[in-house]
C-alpha cells in the first residue's frame, strides 16, 4: 500500500515514525515550507522534513495545494492512502478524492468536541478531565469527517498543554497504526459525527494571556496550564511583566485577588476566596525558573499585589 504523509510539527513526527517502523511504503512526504525561527530568525526545516530526509524520503513543500502542478505531482505518486497529521493546510476536494482508500486525519481530541487548530490547549483551558485522539476520514469541512477510532486519556490535575501535547502525539501514532491496519484489512469502521455535540477550538491569541485574579483559582490554573507553550499566561509584579508557566492550587490560603499570601512559595489570592501557587515563572529581563529560585533572588513583600 502506497502512502503519502502530510504533516509539519513535532506532533506529527511519532505518526510518521510509526508507519515507517511498521514497514509501510511512504512514497512522499508533504510538509510546510522552511521558516525562520528563534531570536536569530534562522530558517529551519519542519520536524517532519528532518525525519523524512533522514530516511531518504522524497519531501515536497508547496506553498499551496491548490495548483495543477501539485495535483499532478500527487497523481504521479499514485498513493492508495493519504495520512494527514497537523499539516497546517486545507486539502482541496479533488485531492481528498484522489487516493482510492481515502485521506485519513489524526486529530488530538475526542471528536466532535474541539474541532479546529487548538484542541489540546482548549481542552486544558476549559478544565476538561479527559481528552484523546480520533482518526477520521477527511471531508471538506474542518474536522467533520466520519470517525474511525477514538481513544481516551485522562488529563492530569496539573498537566500543562505542552505535556499533554507530547502524550497525545504518542497516542496518536498508536491509533494511526491501528487505523492503517484496519483500512488494509477492509475492517475500518465509519461513524458519522453528531454535529449537535461539536465544539470549536480556534487558534490561540495573545489576548488570552492576561491573568484576572478575580476569577477562581481553578480557572486561573487552567489558563496557566493551557497557555504553557504559547502565548503564556502573564501578570505584572512591581511594574514588570511576569510570565507564569506552571501552577498548582493552594487550598488553605485566603486573601484578596492578586495579593501575595506567601512570599516563600509564591501563593497568590484569587476570586471566591481561593488561592494559587506559582510553580515556574519568568520575570521580565530574566530567565525561566522555579518560583523558589525567583523569590530567593528578589525581595517580594507579603501583601504585594500582582495585576
Amino acid at each position: 500500500m502506497k502512502i503519502v504523509f502530510m504533516g509539519t510539527p513535532d506532533f506529527a513526527v511519532p505518526c510518521l515514525q510509526a508507519i515507517l517502523d511498521a514497514g509501510e511504503e511512504v512514497v512522499g512526504v508533504f510538509t510546510q515550507p522552511d521558516k525562520p525561527k528563534g531570536r536569530g530568525h534562522k530558517v529551519q526545516p519542519p520536524p517532519v522534513k528532518e525525519l523524512a530526509q533522514s530516511y531518504g524520503l522524497p519531501v515536497f513543500q508547496p506553498a499551496t495545494l491548490r495548483t495543477d502542478e501539485v495535483y499532478d505531482l500527487l497523481q504521479g505518486l499514485s498513493p492508495d492512502l493519504m495520512i494527514v497529521v497537523a499539516y497546517g493546510k486545507i486539502l482541496p476536494k479533488r485531492i481528498l478524492d484522489l487516493p482510492p482508500l481515502g485521506c485519513v486525519n489524526v486529530h488530538a481530541s475526542l471528536l466532535p468536541k474541539y474541532r479546529g487548530a487548538g484542541p489540546i490547549q482548549w481542552s486544558v483551558l476549559n478544565g476538561e478531565e479527559k481528552t484523546g485522539v480520533t482518526t477520521m476520514y477527511m471531508a471538506e469541512g474542518i474536522d467533520t469527517g466520519d470517525m474511525i477510532f477514538r481513544e481516551e486519556t485522562p488529563i492530569g490535575e496539573n498537566e500543562t498543554a505542552s505535556e499533554l501535547h507530547d502524550r497525545l502525539s504518542v497516542l496518536g501514532a498508536k491509533v494511526l497504526l491501528k487505523t492503517v491496519e484496519a483500512i488494509k484489512n477492509h475492517t475500518a469502521p465509519r461513524e458519522k459525527q453528531d454535529d449537535a455535540l461539536a465544539s470549536h477550538a480556534p487558534m490561540l491569541t495573545k489576548e488570552l494571556s492576561q491573568i484576572d485574579f478575580h476569577k477562581p483559582a481553578q480557572l486561573v490554573h487552567n489558563q496557566i496550564r493551557g497557555l504553557s507553550t504559547w502565548p503564556c499566561a502573564v501578570t505584572t509584579l512591581q511594574g514588570k511583566r511576569l510570565k507564569v508557566y506552571r501552577s498548582e492550587l493552594a487550598p488553605g490560603f485566603h486573601g484578596k485577588p492578586g495579593e501575595i499570601l506567601c512570599n516563600k512559595t509564591f501563593v497568590v489570592g484569587c476570586g471566591e476566596d481561593t488561592a494559587l501557587r506559582f510553580v515556574e515563572v519568568q520575570f521580565e529581563g530574566s530567565k525561566r525558573m522555579k518560583s523558589e529560585d525567583f523569590l530567593r533572588g528578589k525581595q517580594v513583600e507579603l501583601h504585594t499585589f500582582c495585576g
